[in-house]
């Protein structure tokens, strides 16, 4: 089992930038993969960036491609999602995931096994 908390959502403009982070519990953050996901109102959760547990692979949306970045810190228990360039499509609550299984490129909901509670990311226009 772990936990998962994410913090560093706001109001930012468009154009603008800002760093998500999500602080996992317990002592197996390392055997872990993660993923980053986001839910606007009304519409389904998206697959947004995912994480090897070494930090060695990562995968991205078409959509975020050249202007998020995900990254892991496996001696702080924290993955991180650098976003930039944001655009107003990019509102959403924004999740952390993880799952113990094999590395792939998991891009759906189902695959992933535990869930932060959100963190809101507004961009204005």
């Amino acid at each position: 089992q772990v936990q998962l908390v994410e913090s560093g959502g706001g109001l930012v403009q468009a154009g603008g930038s800002l760093r998500l982070s999500c602080a996992a519990s317990g002592r197996t953050f390392s055997s872990y993969s993660m993923g980053w996901f986001r839910q606007a109102p009304g519409k389904e959760r998206l697959f947004v960036a995912t994480i090897k547990w070494s930090g060695s692979s990562t995968y991205y949306a078409e959509s975020v491609k050249g202007r998020f970045t995900i990254s892991r810190d496996n001696a702080k228990n924290t993955v991180y999602l650098q976003m930039n360039s944001l655009k107003p499509e990019d509102t959403a609550v924004y999740y952390c995931a993880a799952y113990g299984t094999a590395w792939g490129y998991r891009t759906k909901p189902s695959d992933y096994d535990y869930w932060g509670q959100g963190t809101q990311v507004t961009v204005s226009s």
